[in-house]
Order: structure tokens, then C-alpha cells, then sequence
């Protein structure tokens, strides 16, 4: 926050200065060059720090969401047959994430000073570690909030970040790296095409849990929504090895729902659990909702299914 801990004259504890000039760089910037985006990273749960001035913000266009990042670390690091005891960790989030216009940061901070590459903080053995990181990424691209992943991460380096050094390419000559890099071109092109994963981020409108309940099987499930009601995206994750045949999600409306992305699929390295591009709805009301579907939900596997209109 600015400068946190310094009383000042109107009883707070903020230093009045510095919160006049951030105000005003953030007003001069969004006034000049329409379109420009400011960013804050900030740790000190310092309140509406991207909300506009005349509110009584700080007026940056978004925040990092530095709690989300390390929750989510420390829930992936765990071996998955500790994750149901850390259940919270994952889903926290969701109480605050609508206070700010926040940014999920996956940032160069989290890949130096021997807190090792992501693909390094992954638990489990090799098919593990890039299944796990395939994982843990769909989960990045369907919460709520904008995406950043530093260079490196899209291909699963190995050694930490050193600024003096280039990237590990060479690895690219192994299909395991191949095969995240196709998954995160996969993630930024679905992303990008599906208004339901990035049009309402900022607003509880555009996420709603399926079920958050089911902790001994480590399995999570959630909508998320576009301005257009009709446009939705079922994402369902599963953060332990086991696969699971039959697996029963609620769903909004009747009609098939498309695979429009399976983290385990061949083509990225997984072991091609799936359900062949679609399944069909049944009238059977589940989880509070009016139909479902019965998957099968790849190891450590994500799935986004689209409903067809």
C-alpha cells in the first residue's frame, strides 16, 4: 500500500502524498491515452487500489492478485493425496474475487531465488509434473481475472529463471515440452474465442460454482458466463492422479455439450482420457441444477465443455 504504517493528519495511516500522486498519475494516464492499462502489484490488502478515483480508488485498471497466486502454489506443490485436506486454499479465492479488477500472476518473482521453475514446483513424477502444470494452467485460464504467465512457463523450462541466460529452448526437441506449448496456444486461443472465459471477470455475474463440495475426490466444478446468458462454459478439474469413469456434474441447459478442451488429450502429453468431442444432457437434476452430464474425468485432468447451441 502506500506508504502503510505512517499516521497521518486525517487519522489514517496512509501517506496522503503519495495516494494524491498515484490518483493523479492514474487520472493524467486514463484521460491522455484512452485504452492504456496501469497495473499495481501490492501486498498490503490496501482497499481499492483499481477502482476509479471518483469512488475513492486509486484508479489503476487492475491489480495482481498476489493471495491467489500463492494459495494456488501451495495447494498444486502438495502431493494430491494431501490436497483434500487444503481444500480452502483452492477455493478462497472466490471471496474476494470481485473486490478488485485483479490479474493471476504467475509471474518472474515465483520462478528465481530457489523457489524453482513452475514445471519444477510440480509434485509427482515426470508424466505427473506436466499433467499436474497442464492442470493447474486450465485452472488459471477459467477463474475469474486476467492471465500472466512469465517466459518460460509456456514450455515447461526446467531450471529457474536467470536473467544473464536465454531461455532453454534446446528443450523444445523433447514432445513432453512440446506438448504444454501446445496446450498453452490451445488455452490462448480458447480464451480468446470464448466471451463466457473473459467478458464478465471483474463481477460475480460471470462465475457461479457447480460444486465445490466433493473434497474427498479432490474434484472441483464450476460456470462461468458471458453478457449473454445463453453463453456458458462448464469447467470441471480433477487434482488427483485417479481418473474417474461416470462422473455426474449439473448443468444449465439441456441439449450436448462439446469437449472444447481436455488437458489430458494425446496432443499435449496426456493419456487421452475423454469423451470422444460430446455428451449428451439427461433430464436427471443434479448438484441443484435442472440437468447433468455423466464424464468420464481424466488424472489430473481439466475439462471445459461448451454447450451447443
Amino acid at each position: 500500500g502506500p506508504g502503510q504504517g505512517v499516521p497521518n493528519a486525517s487519522g489514517g495511516n496512509g501517506n496522503l502524498d503519495a495516494i494524491a500522486f498515484l490518483r493523479h498519475m492514474n487520472e493524467l494516464v486514463h484521460a491522455r491515452y484512452p485504452g492504456a492499462v496501469t497495473v499495481a502489484e501490492e501486498s498490503a490488502a490496501w482497499p481499492a487500489v483499481s477502482r476509479p478515483t471518483w469512488l475513492g480508488g486509486l484508479g489503476f485498471t487492475l491489480k495482481w492478485n498476489m493471495g491467489w497466486m500463492h494459495d494456488m502454489l501451495s495447494f498444486i506443490e502438495k502431493d494430491p493425496i494431501h490436497r483434500k485436506y487444503h481444500f480452502g486454499t483452492l477455493t478462497f479465492s472466490l471471496l474476494y474475487a470481485f473486490h478488485e479488477n485483479f490479474v493471476l500472476p504467475f509471474s518472474h518473482d515465483e520462478v528465481v531465488h530457489l523457489k524453482k521453475s513452475m514445471l519444477d514446483k510440480m509434485p509427482g513424477d515426470l508424466w505427473a509434473k506436466f499433467a499436474n502444470l497442464r492442470l493447474l494452467y486450465a485452472y488459471m485460464y477459467a477463474h475469474p481475472g486476467k492471465k500472466l504467465l512469465f517466459m518460460g512457463g509456456e514450455f515447461g523450462q526446467w531450471e529457474e529463471w536467470k536473467h544473464d541466460y536465454s531461455l532453454q529452448w534446446d528443450l523444445l526437441q523433447w514432445d513432453t515440452h512440446q506438448g504444454i506449448r501446445r496446450f498453452v496456444r490451445e488455452l490462448n486461443r480458447i480464451y480468446r474465442e470464448s466471451p463466457s472465459l473473459h467478458e464478465v471477470d471483474f463481477r460475480p455475474e460471470g462465475f457461479e460454482w457447480i460444486d465445490f463440495r466433493d473434497v474427498d475426490n479432490s474434484i472441483v466444478s464450476f460456470l462461468r458466463r458471458g453478457k449473454d446468458p445463453g453463453d456458458a462454459t462448464v469447467c470441471a478439474f480433477n487434482f488427483t492422479p485417479v481418473g474417474r469413469a461416470g462422473y455426474r456434474l449439473g448443468v444449465p441447459f439441456p441439449g450436448r455439450y462439446r469437449e472444447a478442451l481436455n488437458s489430458d488429450s494425446v496432443s499435449f502429453g496426456g493419456s487421452g482420457t475423454g469423451n470422444l468431442g460430446a455428451v449428451e444432457a439427461e433430464d436427471r437434476p443434479w448438484m441443484g441444477r435442472p440437468h447433468s452430464v455423466s464424464l468420464p474425468l481424466p488424472p489430473l485432468g481439466a475439462l471445459f465443455l461448451r454447450p451447443e447451441r
